[in-house]
C-alpha cells in the first residue's frame, strides 16, 4: 500500500518505521522543519521525507495517510484529502492492526499522563510484560514493529482518538471532561465530549469500561445502555444510587469490587504511602487502581507499587522545604481546571504563584477556592492585570514578580510552618519562560538555591 504520513513527530516517525517493516510504500511531509534525531531515524531507515512544505501532487497518490494528532481537521492538505476521499487515521490507529497485546487506554481532559504512569508503574512492579505509549510521548507504531509486550498502557487525548475507527482498547478509562480545546470541536462541549467518548466505540463484551462516575460532563454524554462492556464506575464517596467498583471508605483507604450487584465489602486497598497529592490524583488513584485489579494485581502489589511510584515532573510535584514550608510545582497547570484541583486538593494555607500568557482564562471558578484557601497571591508575568482584577478583592495579599527568582523569594517571605508554596499557574508560559517545563526547572532551581542559602546562614 502507498502510505502518506503527515508530521514528523514522535507519532509520525514511528507511523513510518512501521509501514515500512510491514512492507508498505512510506512517504512522509511535514510542513514544519523536522528535528534532527527524528531526520536521522528516517535517513536511517531510507524512507523518504519532505520538511518546510506538502508537496500536494504528491501527498494526493496516497491509498492512505497517517495524521499526526498535532494537524487540525481545517488544515488545507486535510481538506484537500477529504476532497479526493482518501482515508485518513491516527497513528494509534495504525498501530493496533498489528498487534495483539491488551491496550489499556487512558483518556481526559486533567491527570491522563499521571493515571497512565501510575497504572504502568503498577502492573510493571508487579512483574507484567508492558509497554507505556502514546500522548505520555512514546510512539505505540514504533512499540509495535517488534511488538514484545502482552500488554501496553496508552495515553490519548481527544486529537489521538479523533481519527481511530477499529482501534479495540481491552480497557478503557475516562477520567474527566472539561472544557479545553474547543477550537477544534467547533466551540461545542459536546462535540469535544464526544471525540473524548470515542475511547469506547470499539469495546466488546470482553472489554472494561473504567469512568468517573463524579464527572458530570461524562455524565450527561455517555449512553450506558448501548456499551456491550463491563462498566467500573468509580467516585470519591460510596454512593447507594448505583454500584460503584471503586470508592473511598477513609481520606487514605479505597475500596474495589468489579461484580455489580454483589453487596459484599470489596477489596480494601491503602493509599497512605502514596506520594500524590490532592483530590483530582485520588481520584486518579482510583483508576488506576481498578485498572490494575482488572489486570490481577492483588493488594499487597498495588500497595508496594504505590509507595515507589514518582509522578511526571512539573505536576504536583515536591521541590522542596523551607522554614517548614512544602514547595509544590505544579508549571503544567496551564488551564483554570487544572489550577483548580491543585488548590482544590491542598489542605494547607497557600502562597499561591500564577500568571503568564492568558489564554482567555475565566477566573470565576477560582475565586471561591482562593478565599478560603489563599493567603498571599505572587503574580509572576508581564501582564498582571487580568490576574490582580479577579483576586485583588479575594486574596487577603497579592504582590507582582517579573521573574521566578524573585517570585520564590517574596513567597519565601509570606510563608509560615506548614504553608504550602504552590507553582501552579493557570497560564501558558512563553511570556518569561521557553515552556512550562522550563517554568517548573527554574522554581525547583529558585527553591533549591534559596534552600542552600537558609542552611549556610543557619549553621
Amino acid at each position: 500500500m502507498n502510505i502518506v504520513i503527515l508530521g514528523a513527530a514522535e507519532s509520525g516517525v514511528g507511523a513510518a518505521l512501521l509501514a515500512q517493516a510491514k512492507g508498505h510504500a512510506v512517504f512522509v511531509s511535514d510542513r514544519g522543519a523536522i528535528q534532527a534525531d527524528y531526520k536521522a531515524k528516517l535517513t536511517q531507515a531510507g524512507i523518504e521525507f519532505e520538511e518546510n512544505q506538502h508537496t500536494l501532487e504528491r501527498i494526493l497518490q496516497a491509498e492512505e495517510v497517517v495524521k499526526s494528532p498535532g494537524i487540525p481537521e481545517k488544515a488545507p492538505v486535510i481538506h484537500a484529502l477529504r476532497e479526493k476521499n482518501i482515508p485518513i487515521i491516527s497513528e494509534i490507529e495504525f498501530a493496533g492492526r498489528y498487534t495483539q497485546a491488551k491496550c489499556i487506554c487512558i483518556t481526559g481532559t486533567n491527570g491522563k499522563t499521571t493515571t497512565t504512569l501510575l497504572i504502568y508503574h503498577l502492573l510493571k512492579s508487579a512483574g507484567l510484560n508492558v509497554g507505556l505509549a502514546g500522548n505520555v510521548g512514546y510512539s505505540l507504531a514504533e512499540q509495535v514493529i517488534a511488538d514484545v509486550h502482552d500488554y501496553y498502557v496508552v495515553e490519548l487525548s481527544s486529537f489521538q482518538l479523533d481519527d481511530t475507527h477499529e482501534f479495540q482498547p481491552w480497557v478503557a478509562v475516562l477520567l474527566n471532561i472539561t472544557p479545553d480545546h474547543l477550537d477544534r470541536y467547533g466551540y461545542s462541549l459536546e462535540n469535544y465530549a464526544q471525540a473524548k467518548l470515542r475511547i469506547t466505540r470499539n469495546l466488546t463484551n470482553s472489554g472494561v469500561f473504567i469512568y468517573n462516575a463524579d464527572d458530570e460532563v461524562t455524565g450527561k454524554y455517555f449512553q450506558s445502555a448501548f456499551l456491550q462492556a463491563r462498566q467500573l464506575p468509580f467516585s470519591l464517596h460510596y454512593r447507594p444510587d448505583m454500584h460503584m467498583a471503586g470508592y473511598y471508605t477513609a481520606e487514605e483507604k479505597l475500596c474495589t469490587n468489579l461484580q455489580p450487584g454483589i453487596n459484599d465489602k470489596g477489596e480494601e486497598v491503602s493509599t497512605a504511602s502514596s506520594p500524590l497529592i490532592g483530590q483530582h490524583n485520588r481520584q486518579n488513584t482510583l483508576a488506576a487502581v481498578l485498572a490494575a485489579r482488572v489486570a490481577g494485581l492483588s493488594t499487597a502489589q498495588i500497595e508496594a507499587a504505590l509507595a515507589t511510584f514518582r509522578n511526571a515532573d512539573h505536576r504536583l510535584q515536591l521541590v522542596g522545604e523551607i522554614n517548614g514550608a512544602r514547595f509544590i510545582n505544579d508549571s503544567k497547570a496551564t488551564n483554570v481546571e487544572a489550577a483548580w484541583y491543585a488548590l482544590d486538593g491542598i489542605r494547607q494555607p497557600i502562597v499561591w504563584i500564577a500568571g503568564g500568557t492568558d489564554k482567555g482564562n475565566d477566573y470565576s471558578s477560582l475565586l471561591n477556592l482562593a478565599e478560603r484557601r489563599v493567603k498571599a497571591l505572587v503574580c509572576l508575568g508581564i501582564d498582571n492585570a487580568k490576574l490582580r482584577t479577579a483576586f485583588d478583592n479575594v486574596v487577603p495579599h497579592v504582590e507582582e514578580a517579573q521573574s521566578m527568582t524573585d517570585a520564590v523569594r517574596r513567597a519565601v517571605a509570606l510563608v509560615a510552618p506548614g504553608d504550602v508554596v504552590l507553582l501552579s499557574p493557570c497560564c501558558a508560559s512563553f511570556d518569561l519562560f521557553k515552556n512550562y517545563e522550563d517554568r517548573g526547572r527554574q522554581f525547583a532551581e529558585a527553591v533549591q538555591e534559596l534552600s542552600r542559602q537558609n542552611l549556610s546562614e543557619s549553621a
